[in-house]
């Protein structure tokens, strides 16, 4: 199989490189569009500043290139917020797969820090918060999205957050319930790091290499 990760400016690429490794695959870190259409799996990882991450994906027509895709695609943390509609963040428009916008953490009170750092529990989304509740294939056989007792805890760092909407695969709650996953036709995306969340990421990137 071959897993290729989208190589632009944007940082936790490495990371990520390791966690494949850890299980038996070396991917491809490329930006070339055909390497990327030709793989079999694209993860689409980052860290940073949207509208500075836009400018250089559109500069190299990657943005074009990732909305070409049909493969399956994970994207992880910014890449995630990246394939909105818009964001907040330096007020730009984004990759547009998923119809959200993404949106500052507003404090409500004095405990609530921003950027939100550290584990956060995910559950599965219910039809009274995104208007579905479709078990998403990237957390099979975790606690609270099947029969599994027990609780599933991920890695969160971000300043902002996408809403819930109907492209919600998972809930996770921190001054408010937000989508801590995404999914819609063979686009997935995570706001949690999978690299770093222990046997649940572990879980997550397995469910995305067998899709």
């Amino acid at each position: 199989m071959q897993v290729a990760i989208v190589k632009y400016n944007a940082g936790n690429i490495f990371s990520v490189v390791n966690a494949l490794r850890r299980l038996g695959i070396e991917p491809l870190l490329t930006d070339s569009a055909e390497a990327l259409q030709q793989a079999d799996r694209v993860l689409f990882p980052g860290q940073g500043e949207a509208r500075g991450a836009m400018e250089y994906l559109k500069a190299r027509r990657l943005d074009e290139v990732i909305r070409s895709l049909r493969q399956p695609v994970l994207g992880i943390c910014v890449g995630q917020q990246l394939l909105c509609r818009h964001s907040e963040e330096g007020n730009v428009d984004c990759i547009g797969i998923f119809d959200a916008e993404v949106k500052r953490f507003c404090p409500q009170h004095h405990e609530d820090k921003v950027p939100c750092m550290g584990w956060n529990k995910i559950i599965k989304p219910s039809a009274d918060t995104t208007g579905h509740d479709t078990p998403c294939a990237l957390f099979k056989g975790l606690p609270t999205f099947g029969p599994s007792e027990g609780e599933a805890y991920a890695y969160f760092v971000h300043s902002y957050y996408v809403p819930l909407c109907q492209q919600t695969a998972a809930v996770a709650d921190y001054i408010l319930p937000y989508s801590a996953a995404l999914q819609k036709d063979n686009f997935y995306a995570c706001q949690f790091h999978p690299e770093k969340s222990g046997k649940t990421g572990e879980t997550i990137l397995k469910n995305f290499l067998a899709l």
